[in-house]
């Protein structure tokens, strides 16, 4: 029975010319922090551990892999990647609480869970998504993201659409003014066939959130997103939800079995979007995935950052389907487009899976060593 073996993580970082704005901050350099796995028998596996807000949490959530649950899960059987991913759960369970890093050890522990997923495919021969249990190989609808607001809004979405998306999600939460003055022009160029979404970013209360999707209704929306704090209680969403004119979506910010399902059985949410590298990697977040859509509602994964976790919620929602789209930001990340060049492109909205085992591809090596600024590496 092969055991984990090999735990390293690489830490990368590259500036950006212009920042990805959000309600709640601005994004001005790219990070990743890349795991890879190797087993007793010598496969290996990638994953990626959420670290954009704030990009100084790169490195420590690096440490506290490789210190605190790399201890933990070397030498542990890796041929059942739920059962891993539960017994480490559980084991870090009161280091939450003492810590107080609910964040930081649950991501850290999804990235291993998408490594060790990885290394399952790659050492069965299979595609992820099939290894997740999925049986269709076509390509899986994609939305453009990460449109900042502001007059450029218009030019970003229609260069968006010139790369082959046909859907798209634009950053609000800056005031009502300014908000609706962002959307002004999107909407008039929105055509035939095409989807448009907005994002508060949970930048409203509830009053504002009230007010706000009740006029957002006068636009062709799809979906809101996180139009409160995540956190917010169950009769706000609620009456959020009773307000709007169409459907909300919500999810990245929400961790744990528990919160998922109580999210999706609120009644308020039409799209479910946990974050894979967030939390429960595809050991978590593959069931939540499947219960929202036994439930009537969405599946979309959330993502934002570079090419490891892009692919890995590519397989997943091409493991479980239903009728989500991946979430592909469209803003220039050196993390993305020079680790993994040209697998996101869409053709007439539609992303094609990748064909190799486990997440498909290698990441491009030497692109990895060049934008890394530390790493470490702990053996069995």
């Amino acid at each position: 029975m092969p055991t984990l073996a090999r735990l390293q993580t690489f830490v990368l970082r590259a500036p950006v010319a212009t920042p990805v704005v959000a309600a709640f901050g601005a994004l001005t350099e790219r990070v990743s922090v890349l795991v890879r796995v190797e087993d007793s028998e010598g496969a290996h596996g990638w994953g990626d551990i959420w670290s954009n807000v704030p990009s100084l949490a790169a490195p420590y959530r690096a440490e506290l892999l490789d210190r605190t649950i790399g201890p933990m899960a070397l030498g542990q059987p890796v041929d059942d990647p739920v059962a891993l991913w539960s017994g480490l759960d559980r084991r870090l369970a009161t280091l939450r609480l003492q810590s107080g890093d609910e964040g930081g050890f649950s991501a850290a522990l999804a990235a291993l869970d998408l490594a060790v997923h990885d290394m399952a495919g790659r050492r069965a021969g299979l595609p992820l998504w099939r290894a997740l249990g999925g049986r269709d190989g076509s390509p899986v609808p994609a939305y453009a993201s990460g449109i900042n607001p502001g007059p450029g809004a218009a030019d970003t979405m229609a260069a968006a659409r010139a790369g082959g998306f046909r859907a798209f999600k634009i950053k609000i939460g800056f005031g009502a003014e300014a908000d609706f003055a962002t959307l002004q022009a999107p909407v008039a160029d929105l055509r035939p066939g095409e989807r448009l979404m907005v994002d508060a970013n949970q930048g409203w209360d509830l009053r504002e959130a009230t007010s706000m999707v009740a006029r957002l209704r006068h636009f062709p929306l799809d979906w809101i997103e996180e139009p409160l704090r995540a956190d917010s209680p169950v009769h706000e969403w609620g009456q959020v939800a009773g307000s709007a004119g169409t459907v909300l979506a919500a999810g990245e910010n929400l961790r744990g079995a528990g919160g998922f399902q109580a999210a999706i059985d609120g009644g308020a949410l039409g799209v479910i979007q946990p974050d894979l590298a967030k939390w429960g990697g595809h050991s978590g977040c593959r069931p939540v995935a499947l219960a929202a859509l036994a439930a009537g509602l969405t599946y979309c994964p959330h993502w934002l950052g570079g090419a490891v976790g892009q692919l890995h919620a590519l397989h997943l929602l091409a493991a479980v389907r239903g009728p989500g789209m991946l979430e592909v930001d469209v803003n220039p990340n050196p993390l993305r487009e020079n680790l993994a060049a040209g697998l996101f492109t869409p053709v007439d909205g539609k992303i094609a899976l990748p064909v190799g085992p486990g997440i498909g591809i290698e990441p491009d090596l030497a692109a990895v060593a060049a934008f890394t600024t530390q790493r470490t590496d702990r053996r069995a």
